[in-house]
Protein backbone atom coordinates (compact mmCIF):
# COMPACT_ATOMS: atom_id res chain seq x y z
CA UNK A 1 0.00 0.00 0.00
CA UNK A 2 2.17 3.16 -1.32
CA UNK A 3 1.78 6.24 1.13
CA UNK A 4 2.72 9.75 1.02
CA UNK A 5 4.96 10.62 4.14
CA UNK A 6 3.17 8.56 6.50
CA UNK A 7 -0.46 8.54 4.74
CA UNK A 8 -2.20 6.22 2.87
CA UNK A 9 -2.43 7.83 -0.65
CA UNK A 10 -6.13 6.65 -1.60
CA UNK A 11 -5.30 7.03 -5.57
CA UNK A 12 -3.19 3.80 -5.09
CA UNK A 13 -6.21 1.61 -3.51
CA UNK A 14 -8.65 -1.01 -5.39
CA UNK A 15 -11.80 -1.10 -5.18
CA UNK A 16 -11.11 -4.56 -2.45
CA UNK A 17 -8.53 -2.82 -1.03
CA UNK A 18 -10.62 0.59 -0.24
CA UNK A 19 -12.94 -1.97 1.52
CA UNK A 20 -10.36 -3.70 3.48
CA UNK A 21 -9.04 0.22 4.34
CA UNK A 22 -12.66 1.08 5.34
CA UNK A 23 -13.68 -1.56 7.45
CA UNK A 24 -9.73 -1.40 9.18
CA UNK A 25 -11.15 1.98 10.75
CA UNK A 26 -14.24 0.22 12.01
CA UNK A 27 -16.49 1.37 8.93
CA UNK A 28 -18.82 -0.50 6.98
CA UNK A 29 -17.68 -2.12 3.45
CA UNK A 30 -19.86 0.56 1.67
CA UNK A 31 -17.92 3.35 2.71
CA UNK A 32 -15.49 2.12 0.54
CA UNK A 33 -17.70 3.08 -2.23
CA UNK A 34 -18.64 6.65 -1.21
CA UNK A 35 -14.75 7.01 -1.02
CA UNK A 36 -14.54 5.80 -4.50
CA UNK A 37 -17.53 8.17 -5.96
CA UNK A 38 -16.10 11.18 -4.13
CA UNK A 39 -12.17 10.73 -5.40
CA UNK A 40 -12.52 9.14 -8.94
CA UNK A 41 -16.49 10.55 -10.23
CA UNK A 42 -15.96 14.27 -8.41
CA UNK A 43 -12.56 14.64 -8.30
CA UNK A 44 -12.69 15.85 -4.64
CA UNK A 45 -9.45 16.00 -2.74
CA UNK A 46 -10.13 17.64 0.95
CA UNK A 47 -12.02 14.65 2.74
CA UNK A 48 -13.74 18.08 4.72
CA UNK A 49 -16.34 18.12 1.57
CA UNK A 50 -17.30 14.59 1.67
CA UNK A 51 -20.35 15.13 3.16
CA UNK A 52 -21.96 11.70 3.44
CA UNK A 53 -19.06 10.34 5.31
CA UNK A 54 -19.36 11.00 9.43
CA UNK A 55 -17.24 14.51 11.06
CA UNK A 56 -15.23 11.43 13.09
CA UNK A 57 -14.68 8.77 9.99
CA UNK A 58 -13.34 12.36 7.77
CA UNK A 59 -11.40 13.37 10.95
CA UNK A 60 -9.61 10.15 10.90
CA UNK A 61 -8.92 10.33 7.04
CA UNK A 62 -7.68 13.42 7.08
CA UNK A 63 -5.38 12.12 9.87
CA UNK A 64 -4.23 8.71 8.22
CA UNK A 65 -5.23 9.35 4.36
CA UNK A 66 -4.55 11.36 1.56
CA UNK A 67 -5.68 11.95 -1.88
CA UNK A 68 -2.17 13.18 -3.99
CA UNK A 69 -2.34 13.54 -7.65
CA UNK A 70 0.22 13.53 -10.05
CA UNK A 71 2.18 17.06 -10.13
CA UNK A 72 2.38 18.35 -13.88
CA UNK A 73 6.03 19.12 -15.01
CA UNK A 74 5.04 20.40 -18.06
CA UNK A 75 2.06 20.75 -20.50
CA UNK A 76 2.25 21.15 -24.33
CA UNK A 77 -0.68 21.80 -26.89
CA UNK A 78 -0.20 20.61 -30.14
CA UNK A 79 -1.29 22.53 -33.19
CA UNK A 80 -3.90 19.91 -34.11
CA UNK A 81 -5.06 20.11 -30.34
CA UNK A 82 -3.84 17.36 -29.33
CA UNK A 83 -2.33 17.70 -25.29
CA UNK A 84 0.83 16.31 -24.01
CA UNK A 85 1.53 16.26 -20.17
CA UNK A 86 4.54 15.37 -18.26
CA UNK A 87 3.86 14.67 -15.46
CA UNK A 88 6.30 14.08 -11.66
CA UNK A 89 6.69 11.21 -9.84
CA UNK A 90 7.18 11.28 -6.34
CA UNK A 91 10.62 10.15 -6.83
CA UNK A 92 11.47 12.75 -9.27
CA UNK A 93 11.03 10.64 -12.43
CA UNK A 94 8.95 11.68 -14.69
CA UNK A 95 6.01 10.22 -17.53
CA UNK A 96 4.00 11.10 -20.21
CA UNK A 97 0.45 10.80 -21.20
CA UNK A 98 -1.27 12.32 -23.95
CA UNK A 99 -4.83 13.49 -24.73
CA UNK A 100 -6.12 12.78 -28.85
CA UNK A 101 -9.43 15.34 -28.86
CA UNK A 102 -11.42 14.17 -32.08
CA UNK A 103 -15.01 15.53 -32.92
CA UNK A 104 -16.64 12.06 -31.47
CA UNK A 105 -14.45 11.55 -29.15
CA UNK A 106 -11.78 12.10 -26.42
CA UNK A 107 -8.84 9.66 -26.08
CA UNK A 108 -6.19 9.43 -23.24
CA UNK A 109 -3.20 7.13 -24.13
CA UNK A 110 -1.50 6.29 -20.22
CA UNK A 111 1.35 4.67 -19.25
CA UNK A 112 2.33 1.86 -17.29
CA UNK A 113 6.28 1.92 -17.01
CA UNK A 114 8.78 4.33 -16.43
CA UNK A 115 10.62 3.84 -19.58
CA UNK A 116 9.87 0.33 -21.20
CA UNK A 117 11.51 -3.26 -20.04
CA UNK A 118 11.45 -4.12 -23.55
CA UNK A 119 13.42 -2.81 -26.76
CA UNK A 120 10.99 -2.38 -29.63
CA UNK A 121 13.95 -0.91 -31.80
CA UNK A 122 11.28 1.64 -33.78
CA UNK A 123 10.28 3.27 -30.23
CA UNK A 124 11.77 6.55 -28.83
CA UNK A 125 10.92 5.04 -25.29
CA UNK A 126 12.88 1.76 -25.84
CA UNK A 127 15.88 4.22 -26.20
CA UNK A 128 15.53 5.20 -22.85
CA UNK A 129 15.72 1.94 -20.63
CA UNK A 130 13.60 1.14 -18.04
CA UNK A 131 13.79 2.70 -14.54
CA UNK A 132 10.22 0.52 -12.90
CA UNK A 133 6.64 -0.47 -12.85
CA UNK A 134 4.44 2.91 -12.15
CA UNK A 135 1.79 1.97 -8.99
CA UNK A 136 -2.00 1.88 -8.84
CA UNK A 137 -2.03 5.99 -8.09
CA UNK A 138 0.73 6.69 -10.92
CA UNK A 139 -1.34 4.97 -13.73
CA UNK A 140 -5.21 5.98 -12.56
CA UNK A 141 -3.72 9.67 -11.52
CA UNK A 142 -3.46 10.12 -15.14
CA UNK A 143 -6.87 9.18 -15.80
CA UNK A 144 -7.82 11.49 -12.79
CA UNK A 145 -5.51 14.47 -14.09
CA UNK A 146 -6.98 14.48 -17.52
CA UNK A 147 -10.48 14.40 -16.59
CA UNK A 148 -10.10 17.06 -13.87
CA UNK A 149 -7.69 19.29 -15.99
CA UNK A 150 -10.55 19.02 -19.06
CA UNK A 151 -13.55 19.21 -16.76
CA UNK A 152 -14.67 22.90 -18.72
CA UNK A 153 -13.34 21.44 -22.07
CA UNK A 154 -15.89 20.80 -25.19
CA UNK A 155 -14.12 17.31 -25.57
CA UNK A 156 -14.07 15.19 -22.72
CA UNK A 157 -12.06 11.50 -22.20
CA UNK A 158 -14.17 8.80 -23.43
CA UNK A 159 -11.80 6.44 -24.18
CA UNK A 160 -8.91 5.22 -22.95
CA UNK A 161 -5.54 3.61 -24.60
CA UNK A 162 -2.86 1.38 -22.50
CA UNK A 163 -0.51 2.48 -25.31
CA UNK A 164 2.07 5.02 -23.62
CA UNK A 165 5.23 4.54 -22.24
CA UNK A 166 6.22 0.65 -20.94
CA UNK A 167 4.56 -2.81 -21.60
CA UNK A 168 1.34 -2.85 -19.67
CA UNK A 169 1.47 -6.84 -19.13
CA UNK A 170 4.42 -6.49 -17.55
CA UNK A 171 3.06 -4.39 -14.52
CA UNK A 172 0.27 -6.74 -14.76
CA UNK A 173 -1.55 -6.46 -11.40
CA UNK A 174 -1.55 -2.37 -11.02
CA UNK A 175 -2.88 -1.92 -14.65
CA UNK A 176 -5.76 -4.67 -14.28
CA UNK A 177 -6.44 -2.58 -10.90
CA UNK A 178 -6.44 0.73 -13.03
CA UNK A 179 -8.60 -0.69 -15.95
CA UNK A 180 -11.18 -2.26 -13.12
CA UNK A 181 -11.23 1.12 -11.68
CA UNK A 182 -11.67 2.99 -15.07
CA UNK A 183 -14.75 0.62 -15.79
CA UNK A 184 -16.54 0.49 -12.64
CA UNK A 185 -19.85 2.15 -12.56
CA UNK A 186 -18.54 3.47 -9.19
CA UNK A 187 -15.73 5.43 -10.74
CA UNK A 188 -15.21 6.52 -14.53
CA UNK A 189 -17.98 4.22 -15.90
CA UNK A 190 -16.17 3.66 -19.07
CA UNK A 191 -17.22 0.81 -21.29
CA UNK A 192 -15.33 -2.30 -21.94
CA UNK A 193 -14.83 -1.33 -25.56
CA UNK A 194 -13.72 2.19 -24.76
CA UNK A 195 -10.37 0.74 -22.51
CA UNK A 196 -7.76 -0.38 -24.71
CA UNK A 197 -4.65 -2.14 -23.79
CA UNK A 198 -1.92 -2.70 -25.89
CA UNK A 199 0.82 -5.82 -26.05
CA UNK A 200 3.49 -6.57 -27.63
CA UNK A 201 2.65 -10.23 -27.01
CA UNK A 202 3.76 -11.13 -23.78
CA UNK A 203 2.01 -14.25 -24.20
CA UNK A 204 1.44 -15.88 -20.69
CA UNK A 205 -0.02 -12.42 -18.50
CA UNK A 206 -2.43 -12.54 -22.35
CA UNK A 207 -3.59 -15.49 -21.28
CA UNK A 208 -4.28 -14.41 -17.82
CA UNK A 209 -5.58 -11.39 -19.02
CA UNK A 210 -8.26 -12.99 -20.86
CA UNK A 211 -9.76 -14.75 -17.53
CA UNK A 212 -9.53 -11.26 -15.56
CA UNK A 213 -10.65 -8.25 -17.66
CA UNK A 214 -12.79 -7.54 -20.62
CA UNK A 215 -10.97 -4.66 -21.90
CA UNK A 216 -10.11 -4.50 -25.84
CA UNK A 217 -6.62 -5.85 -27.03
CA UNK A 218 -4.32 -4.25 -29.10
CA UNK A 219 -1.46 -6.32 -30.58
CA UNK A 220 2.16 -4.62 -31.54
CA UNK A 221 2.84 -7.24 -34.65
CA UNK A 222 4.56 -5.16 -36.77
CA UNK A 223 5.77 -7.76 -38.93
CA UNK A 224 4.09 -11.21 -40.07
CA UNK A 225 7.50 -13.11 -40.22
CA UNK A 226 9.50 -14.31 -37.02
CA UNK A 227 12.84 -13.52 -38.62
CA UNK A 228 11.72 -9.39 -39.28
CA UNK A 229 9.63 -9.69 -35.85
CA UNK A 230 12.85 -10.71 -33.88
CA UNK A 231 14.56 -7.05 -34.71
CA UNK A 232 11.76 -4.80 -34.55
CA UNK A 233 10.13 -6.72 -31.56
CA UNK A 234 12.69 -8.49 -29.61
CA UNK A 235 10.33 -9.82 -27.33
CA UNK A 236 9.13 -12.29 -30.29
CA UNK A 237 12.43 -14.53 -29.49
CA UNK A 238 10.78 -15.48 -26.47
CA UNK A 239 6.84 -15.75 -27.46
CA UNK A 240 7.22 -16.47 -31.41
CA UNK A 241 4.30 -15.70 -33.79
CA UNK A 242 2.39 -19.02 -33.63
CA UNK A 243 2.16 -18.74 -29.67
CA UNK A 244 1.20 -15.03 -29.99
CA UNK A 245 -1.27 -15.49 -32.39
CA UNK A 246 -2.68 -18.70 -31.09
CA UNK A 247 -3.20 -17.23 -28.01
CA UNK A 248 -5.10 -14.19 -30.04
CA UNK A 249 -7.29 -16.46 -31.71
CA UNK A 250 -9.23 -17.70 -28.46
CA UNK A 251 -8.76 -14.33 -26.42
CA UNK A 252 -12.30 -13.60 -26.81
CA UNK A 253 -15.06 -16.35 -25.84
CA UNK A 254 -16.54 -18.59 -28.76
CA UNK A 255 -19.34 -16.42 -30.65
CA UNK A 256 -18.30 -13.01 -29.69
CA UNK A 257 -18.13 -10.40 -32.64
CA UNK A 258 -15.34 -8.18 -30.97
CA UNK A 259 -12.13 -7.68 -33.02
CA UNK A 260 -8.38 -7.50 -32.16
CA UNK A 261 -6.68 -4.44 -33.80
CA UNK A 262 -3.45 -5.84 -34.92
CA UNK A 263 -1.15 -2.22 -34.79
CA UNK A 264 1.62 -2.50 -37.92
CA UNK A 265 3.90 0.63 -37.98
CA UNK A 266 4.79 1.52 -41.40
CA UNK A 267 8.95 1.52 -42.21
CA UNK A 268 9.56 2.58 -45.67
CA UNK A 269 11.95 -0.32 -46.69
CA UNK A 270 11.88 -2.31 -43.99
CA UNK A 271 7.84 -3.81 -43.52
CA UNK A 272 5.86 -2.75 -46.02
CA UNK A 273 6.17 -4.57 -49.08
CA UNK A 274 3.42 -6.30 -50.59
CA UNK A 275 4.64 -9.42 -50.37
CA UNK A 276 4.37 -9.08 -46.77
CA UNK A 277 1.33 -7.20 -46.75
CA UNK A 278 -0.22 -10.75 -48.27
CA UNK A 279 1.85 -12.42 -45.95
CA UNK A 280 0.15 -10.77 -42.83
CA UNK A 281 -2.99 -11.65 -44.80
CA UNK A 282 -2.06 -15.51 -44.68
CA UNK A 283 -1.10 -15.15 -41.27
CA UNK A 284 -4.25 -13.66 -39.98
CA UNK A 285 -6.12 -16.27 -42.04
CA UNK A 286 -4.56 -19.43 -40.98
CA UNK A 287 -4.64 -18.01 -37.16
CA UNK A 288 -8.53 -17.18 -37.74
CA UNK A 289 -7.87 -13.76 -35.84
CA UNK A 290 -10.71 -12.13 -34.92
CA UNK A 291 -8.51 -8.85 -36.41
CA UNK A 292 -8.77 -5.34 -37.56
CA UNK A 293 -5.81 -3.63 -38.70
CA UNK A 294 -4.32 -0.36 -37.99
CA UNK A 295 -0.72 0.88 -40.32
CA UNK A 296 0.96 2.89 -37.59
CA UNK A 297 2.79 5.89 -39.76
CA UNK A 298 6.16 6.06 -38.36
CA UNK A 299 6.66 8.84 -36.29
CA UNK A 300 10.44 9.66 -36.29
CA UNK A 301 12.63 10.66 -33.50
CA UNK A 302 15.95 12.15 -33.38
CA UNK A 303 18.66 10.07 -35.43
CA UNK A 304 16.30 7.07 -35.90
CA UNK A 305 17.35 4.99 -38.14
CA UNK A 306 14.16 4.06 -39.86
CA UNK A 307 11.90 6.35 -42.24
CA UNK A 308 8.25 6.78 -42.74
CA UNK A 309 6.99 4.79 -45.82
CA UNK A 310 5.41 6.60 -48.68
CA UNK A 311 1.70 7.11 -48.46
CA UNK A 312 2.33 5.60 -51.65
CA UNK A 313 3.50 2.05 -49.91
CA UNK A 314 0.90 2.58 -46.88
CA UNK A 315 -2.07 2.80 -49.28
CA UNK A 316 -1.25 -0.06 -51.50
CA UNK A 317 -0.49 -2.24 -48.26
CA UNK A 318 -4.10 -0.59 -46.72
CA UNK A 319 -5.44 -2.13 -50.22
CA UNK A 320 -4.31 -5.54 -50.57
CA UNK A 321 -5.99 -6.07 -46.51
CA UNK A 322 -8.39 -4.68 -47.43
CA UNK A 323 -9.40 -6.29 -50.52
CA UNK A 324 -8.45 -9.53 -47.88
CA UNK A 325 -11.46 -9.04 -46.30
CA UNK A 326 -9.73 -6.85 -43.18
CA UNK A 327 -10.85 -3.87 -41.66
CA UNK A 328 -7.83 -1.92 -41.94
CA UNK A 329 -7.78 1.85 -40.89
CA UNK A 330 -4.43 4.13 -42.03
CA UNK A 331 -3.83 5.92 -38.41
CA UNK A 332 -4.19 9.83 -38.65
CA UNK A 333 -0.25 11.43 -37.18
CA UNK A 334 -1.42 13.42 -34.22
CA UNK A 335 0.72 15.84 -32.07
CA UNK A 336 3.94 14.92 -33.60
CA UNK A 337 4.82 18.70 -33.36
CA UNK A 338 5.11 18.07 -29.54
CA UNK A 339 6.39 14.40 -29.84
CA UNK A 340 3.31 13.19 -28.94
CA UNK A 341 2.51 10.81 -31.56
CA UNK A 342 2.85 7.24 -31.30
CA UNK A 343 6.42 5.83 -30.78
CA UNK A 344 7.66 9.30 -29.40
CA UNK A 345 6.77 9.41 -26.04
CA UNK A 346 9.83 9.72 -23.82
CA UNK A 347 9.95 10.75 -20.35
CA UNK A 348 12.75 11.90 -17.95
CA UNK A 349 14.16 9.38 -15.51
CA UNK A 350 17.32 7.26 -14.42
CA UNK A 351 17.66 4.52 -16.70
CA UNK A 352 18.44 1.19 -14.72
CA UNK A 353 19.31 -1.09 -17.43
CA UNK A 354 22.09 1.70 -19.01
CA UNK A 355 20.01 0.88 -22.77
CA UNK A 356 19.80 4.73 -23.22
CA UNK A 357 23.67 5.13 -22.67
CA UNK A 358 24.31 2.10 -25.08
CA UNK A 359 22.47 4.11 -27.20
CA UNK A 360 23.85 7.31 -27.19
CA UNK A 361 27.43 5.46 -27.70
CA UNK A 362 26.14 3.67 -30.46
CA UNK A 363 25.52 6.85 -32.19
CA UNK A 364 21.49 5.53 -32.68
CA UNK A 365 20.15 8.43 -30.94
CA UNK A 366 21.72 11.43 -29.34
CA UNK A 367 20.87 12.80 -25.46
CA UNK A 368 17.37 14.25 -24.96
CA UNK A 369 17.46 17.67 -23.63
CA UNK A 370 16.32 18.26 -20.23
CA UNK A 371 12.97 19.91 -19.80
CA UNK A 372 12.88 22.44 -17.68
CA UNK A 373 9.28 22.62 -15.46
Amino acid sequence: MTTTGDKVNLLNLSSAQMEQFVCSYGEKPFRAVQLIKWIHQHGVKDFAEMTNLSKSFRDTLAQVACIAPLEVALDKISTDGTRKWLLRLTDGNCIETVFIPEDDRGTLCVSSQVGCALNCSFCATATQGFNRNLTLAEIIGQLWHAVYTLEQSVTKVTNVVMMGMGEPLLNYDNVVAAMDLMMSDNAYGLSKYRVTLSTSGVVPALQQLAQDSDVALAVSLHAPIDELRNQLVPINKKYPLHELLSVCRDYFPSGSKRHITIEYVMLDGINDTPELAHALVKLLRRYSIPAKVNLIPFNPFPQAHYKRSSREKIDIFRDILARAGFITITRKTRGDDVAAACGQLVGEFHDRTSRSERFVRSGFIRPQPQVNS
